[in-house]
């Protein structure tokens, strides 16, 4: 700013003039800088940048503020003005620097583009080279490809004419082949012919053999069950012999003790207990041929072990004793499922046949052995069709005998055939000569609880199958009931604690 002390005047017009001068002269000074012509340098392939930095730098120095005062003006009275002179200057030419900074910065960064395309045109320069050179070495294969092209088809004409004669020897060769053929052909037709008449006796002759097996196979059951029938045979006639050897036997001691004297009644005694076992060997064939097989039998008496199980019996403290043991079934079920048992029976036969399978086994009247018994030393007595060959009042003693030798929660099971089956009942009951009289089950139920027993249930058992039942009405299910139902039916008690 100037001072206001000073008292020298300015002239403004003259200033003025002067200012639009040196910009006017400025203006064509930076003209003529940016239309200066742009050199390639050959030698480096690129632009020659030195002028246009030069230019730059020049105008972006004529930008910057005037700070200092031009030489020719550095002199009395122009000097006395200088600093507002510059001032007014640098105010009127402010947005005047502003676009010449801008222009010269926008300059500098196409410079620097210029410089960055020179540098790709220079790689892609150095990439075209590099092609092209493996361009030439292409072309250089492509000829030496073409000339053996040339080779190769020189060999396939050569080929060619060697296939033209293969193929005339193929047609010769398939003409004779066409003959032979047909007569392999007429050959064959007539082998064929014979074939057919082969098969067909192969045929008659495997239906033959099929019939010839179906014979054999019905002739080899029939051996198989006539060689059953007489190993049975031979095993029930063995034990009969057996008995009669023994009674024999006895005879002839007991004779020649008292002969020339006369039998006493002692002796006469011993003669009528072993004719009871005159049918021990009979009673065994007819159990295997009406009773079943042992595995059926097996079978059925599974349903008594949870009731087994459910008394906690079956221990050494607690045997199951089965009178009338038999063929030894229910002993050998015990047996398997970790229970203790014994068996007793008066069938000398089923004794040895029960002791042979290692089951312990004693010959012995039912009411004599219990009657041998101490109180309360039987967990369970269990029999399966015994009581139907007992008299009545053998019937009772039994039962008598059985709550005696049961411990206190102790089980009894008597199985037997159930006459409210009609065909039971009037049938297949007497089946068996020693059977005495069925026994309903309501009499038998009665006559445990009146003996003393106690929870005494009645267990229907072995209906017959479901295939020969009738169907379709009330009057058809009552049928079932008489004729087809239960077939045996077991009373089971307990003896009170």
């Amino acid at each position: 700013m100037i001072e206001a002390s000073e008292n020298f005047e300015i002239d403004i017009d003259e200033l003025m003039q002067r200012i639009r001068e040196e910009v006017n002269q400025r203006k064509n000074i930076s003209n003529s800088e940016k239309t200066a012509s742009i050199r390639l340098d050959t030698a480096k392939g690129g632009i020659d940048t030195s002028n246009i930095e030069a230019l730059l730098n020049n105008a972006e120095f004529k930008s910057q503020v005037r700070n200092h005062w031009p030489e020719k003006l550095d002199r009395f009275p122009f000097n006395l003005f200088k600093k507002i002179t510059l001032k007014i200057y640098n105010f009127l030419l402010k947005e005047q620097r502003a676009v010449n900074f801008s222009l010269i910065q926008a300059l500098r960064e196409s410079l620097a583009l210029n410089r960055h395309l020179s540098e790709q045109v220079n790689l892609i320069q150095t990439q075209l080279n590099t092609i092209s050179d493996r361009v030439s070495s292409t072309e250089q294969g492509v000829h030496q490809l073409s000339d053996r092209v040339s080779s190769t088809e020189q060999g396939v004409h050569q080929l060619s004419d060697r296939v033209s004669s293969t193929e005339q020897g193929v047609h010769q060769l398939s003409d004779r082949l066409s003959a032979t053929e047909k007569a392999i052909s007429d050959r064959v037709s007539s082998t064929e012919q014979g074939v057919h008449q082969l098969s067909d006796r192969l045929s008659a002759t495997e239906q033959g053999v099929h019939q010839v097996s179906d014979r054999l196979h019905t002739n080899e059951q029939q051996l198989i069950a006539v060689d059953e029938r007489y190993l049975k045979n031979d095993h029930y006639l063995k034990n009969d012999l057996t008995q009669q050897k023994r009674l024999i036997t006895l005879f002839l001691e007991e004779a020649r003790q008292r002969l020339p004297e006369p039998f006493n009644q002692d002796q006469l005694q011993s003669f009528i207990l072993e004719e009871r076992h005159l049918l021990d060997a009979f009673y065994v064939a007819f159990e295997d041929n009406f009773r079943g097989s042992r595995e059926d039998i097996n079978n059925r008496l599974k349903v008594y072990l949870p009731l087994i199980e459910e008394a906690k019996i079956g221990t050494g403290s607690s045997p199951i004793l089965d009178v009338g043991c038999g063929r030894g079934e229910w002993l050998e079920l015990l047996r398997e499922s970790g229970y203790i048992a014994k068996g007793i029976d008066i069938n000398r036969v089923m004794i040895e046949e029960c002791q042979s399978r290692g089951l312990d086994v004693t010959q012995s009247d039912v009411i004599a052995y219990l009657r041998s018994l101490p109180d309360a030393s039987l967990g369970a007595v269990v029999g399966f069709h015994i009581i139907e060959h007992l008299p009545f009042e053998v019937l009772i003693k039994l039962f008598d005998e059985t709550i005696r030798v049961l411990q206190p929660g102790g089980i009894t099971i008597f199985e037997t055939p159930n006459p409210d089956n009609v065909l039971v009942g009037s049938n297949t009951f007497y089946t068996d000569p020693t059977h005495r009289n069925p026994l309903p089950s309501n009499m038998v139920q009665f006559l445990a609880e009146w003996r003393g027993l106690y929870n005494v249930k009645i267990i229907n058992l072995h209906p017959y199958t479901e295939e020969i039942k009738l169907k379709g009405s009330a009057i058809a299910e009552r049928f079932n009931e008489y004729f087809y139902g239960a077939q045996d039916y077991a009373v089971t008690g307990y003896k009170h604690g």
